[in-house]
């Protein structure tokens, strides 16, 4: 599968495209959807001022949101929620459950968290 990754924290988006790749997925850091190609997936920090206007663009081209936010930072998650994307996360749950939330795009869309 391909996956885009909004992050502009390089330790996350490096961290992020070796675990896409380790996986056996394509993955490229994006700052805007292209217009030239599609992806599966993508992942979104809640934390980057882009992601209310980057989440309606995706779901629009049927692209897969997964966006993330520290497990404290509640009013974060609360704004994945009130942007209906498919898959909300904490920042852990990306780090060690990723395998398990990519499995959940094969199944049909509904959001989560």
């Amino acid at each position: 599968m391909k996956f885009w990754v909004f992050e502009s924290n390089l330790m996350w988006s490096s961290r992020l495209l070796q675990s896409f790749r380790g996986l056996g997925h394509e993955a490229s850091v994006q700052s805007s959807v292209p217009e030239d190609e599609l992806a599966d997936g993508a992942i979104i920090n809640l934390g980057d001022p882009k992601a209310q206007l980057l989440v309606p663009d995706l779901k629009q081209l049927g692209v897969f949101v997964i966006a993330h936010a520290g497990h404290k930072e509640k009013e974060l998650l609360d704004l994945g929620k009130d942007l209906e994307v498919d898959r909300l996360a904490t920042n852990s749950e990306l780090t060690y459950k990723l395998p398990q939330i990519l499995e959940e795009l094969r199944k049909p869309h509904s959001t989560q968290s």
